[in-house]
């Protein structure tokens, strides 16, 4: 099973032009983004965080189970769910601005007991690893379940308006190394983090994926050193709203199919491996790019 821990919320996307343009509420957040495109995949998947109880939680617990991920391991507050006030420029790309101030999924607890015994991967990523109490507690479980050998994925997926310490946020980033396995970034957030690639191989991870939007992504290995790039799949873009998160559910969903979820195994990775690996999670991002909202691909559409 593959645990993906993290927000849940709901992006409010914009139907239109203008300021006032009618907004219609999609179910999102990066974690549960990338949760939700592994079930999708047909990856045995369960959710890691905290849902409200409101109608909107109710909606986001009905997605996971719509897409076959596991709601066990999902706490549950009184709180209101998070809001992310999304725009979309004329290429698609999205930005957003977040209603967070006491919020449920940011009080998330550290489980008491480690992920069960047939936990293969962990993911994290976003907002949930900036917003406290509860981003103390992912941090803890990041650490904590690599310490147990489980295979880790973190996407920062920066969203700077939400970090007032760019500084501080960076010498955190920098100390969650040690215990990921993979990590995936993106060119934009790669650039805000400052450092490279040889930096961050060096202080922990087997691989780093750098996605590069309309330039496609690379891989660059710890262990056999491999550098792999490809390029993207040309489509037309109705936003790019979860294309990465669906990126870190491919992922996992390849390198499972490979039999690649451990730090040993993702290093002795050939290129003709990777190739395949990035090549399908190209193709999963392509599809999530061509239709609006945080809508990722089912194994169907990407057979063959």
């Amino acid at each position: 099973m593959i645990v993906v821990a993290g927000e849940s919320l709901i992006d409010l996307v914009p139907q239109g032009t203008g300021a006032l343009a009618p907004l219609s509420p999609r179910p999102g957040g990066g974690p549960y983004n990338t949760a939700v495109a592994l079930g999708r995949l047909g990856s045995r998947t369960s959710f890691c965080s905290r849902i409200s109880a409101d109608g909107f939680g109710e909606a986001l617990l009905d997605g996971l189970r719509t897409a076959g991920v596991d709601t066990s391991l999902v706490q549950r507050g009184t709180e209101p769910t998070t809001l992310a006030v999304a725009t979309v420029g004329t290429d698609g790309s999205a930005g957003y601005g977040f209603y967070a101030q006491g919020t449920a999924d940011r009080l998330f607890e550290l489980p008491a007991s480690a992920l069960p015994d047939g936990v293969r991967a962990l993911a994290l990523g976003t907002c949930s690893l900036v917003l406290e109490p509860g981003a103390s507690a992912y941090e803890a479980l990041l650490r904590r379940e690599a310490g147990r050998g489980v295979f880790t994925l973190l996407d920062p997926n920066i969203r700077a308006g939400l970090i007032p310490d760019r500084d501080g946020y960076r010498a955190r980033f920098r100390s969650w190394l040690p215990y990921v396995t993979l990590l995936k970034v993106s060119q934009e957030d790669a650039a805000w983090l400052g450092g490279s690639v040889e930096e961050w191989l060096a202080a922990g991870p087997a691989a780093v994926v750098l996605t590069r939007g309309e330039e496609g992504m690379t891989v660059r290995t710890r262990g056999s050193g491999a550098d792999v790039g490809v390029p993207a799949v040309r489509v037309g873009v109705a936003d790019t709203i979860g294309a990465g998160d669906t990126v870190n559910a491919a992922l996992l969903h390849r390198l499972s199919e490979h039999d690649a979820l451990s730090a040993p195994a993702v290093g002795a990775l050939d290129p003709a491996a990777w190739t395949d690996i990035l090549t399908f999670a190209a193709r999963a991002a392509a599809v999530t790019c061509s239709r609006p909202g945080a809508d990722p691909p089912y194994a169907t559409e990407l057979a063959g």
